[in-house]
């Protein structure tokens, strides 16, 4: 495994995060597709004994389950000063108001029973899930300052939103000496490079880590376009991603598919290895349902994308609308 800072800050992360949205109660929450505890615990503790360190749940995630199962397994197959633990707030947790959002009340509330659902006493990366636009920015900063100064977080990330958003957000911590974000978790494939235009070099000018969420395209960079699989059936968000752009985004997977030919490995090695590649990314965040999934973001490592593999897997690519922040 390899390792790297984690942005501008002096946490050491492997160079994959696990996302964990995987693992979850397939009964509890909007992802009927997700694997029970039985059946995660072997590919947690897999995750682990590769060295992988960095694991990334929410509390949204199958209803609050995903951190129950994740928060048991990792204190049995780790040592919790060995694993960085990062977790999510905005989405509803409970009907009515203050039920979610990123105002002080829900943050107040929802950090804690995190941290009850995943067993331990801090959390080193605490995100907020979506940007709030309900809730005046400068409400949600200082309440995740106070999370941090209480103990209850090591470093604070936002996720999916506009450049400015993030910039003004950025700004704001700054004007008021506030825990400034460390990480953005974004949106970043060969199927959707809209993160490239803003987000990524107002990342790399701030010394944000990226670890970029579905690094490839929820599986549609690793088989036929026509496949599906027993996810892609049933993911409604996932439909919504690439429903206008179908025949160019047909010949990106089919990009993948030749180079990964040559080189005589799975097309999620290439997919993944694209993404590695970026200066700006810390650690993309890896889904991982099979032992093989995880044996190719591994060896994806060792890739190394020559400069016209690159250009050969990105010239079919045609501006995207921007999706992903709902």
């Amino acid at each position: 495994m390899e390792y790297t800072k984690l942005g501008s800050t002096g946490l050491d992360v492997s160079r994959l995060c696990l996302g964990c949205m995987t693992y979850g109660t397939p009964d509890r929450g909007n992802h009927a597709w997700t694997l029970d505890e039985e059946i995660s615990r072997p590919l947690l503790r897999k995750a682990v004994e590769a060295g992988i360190n960095f694991f990334d749940t929410a509390n949204v995630y199958s209803d609050g389950t995903s951190e129950e199962i994740v928060g048991r397994a990792l204190k049995e197959f780790a040592r919790r000063d060995e694993v960085v633990i990062a977790t999510k707030v905005h989405g509803r947790m409970r009907p009515g108001p203050n039920g979610a959002g990123l105002s002080r009340k829900a943050i107040m509330a929802e950090i804690d029973a995190s941290l009850k659902r995943l067993g331990t006493d801090y959390i080193d990366l605490y995100q907020i899930h979506r940007f709030d636009h309900e809730v005046p920015i400068e409400e949600t900063l200082e309440a995740l300052h106070d999370v941090v100064k209480a103990g209850k977080a090591r470093y604070i990330g936002a996720s999916s939103m506009y450049a400015w958003q993030f910039a003004t957000m950025l700004h704001v911590s700054e004007a008021n000496g506030w825990t400034r974000f460390a990480t953005m978790q974004n949106y970043l494939n060969l199927l959707y490079r809209e993160e490239e235009r803003e987000m990524l070099p107002l990342c790399e000018a701030e010394g944000i880590g990226v670890i970029p969420w579905s690094p490839l395209a929820r599986g549609r960079l690793t088989r036929d376009w026509n496949d599906q699989t027993e996810r892609s059936k049933t993911d409604e968000f996932g439909k919504t991603l690439y429903a206008h752009t179908v025949e160019a985004d047909r010949k990106v997977v089919e990009a993948v598919a030749t180079v990964a030919t040559e080189r005589g490995v799975p097309r999620a090695q290439i997919a993944l290895a694209w993404v590695l590649a970026k200066s700006e990314v810390s650690a993309p965040i890896i889904g991982a349902s099979k032992q093989a999934h995880l044996d190719d973001a591994i060896a994806a490592l060792a890739v190394g994308l020559t400069e016209t593999e690159i250009a050969r897997l990105e010239a079919p690519y045609v501006p995207h609308a921007v999706v992903g922040f709902a």
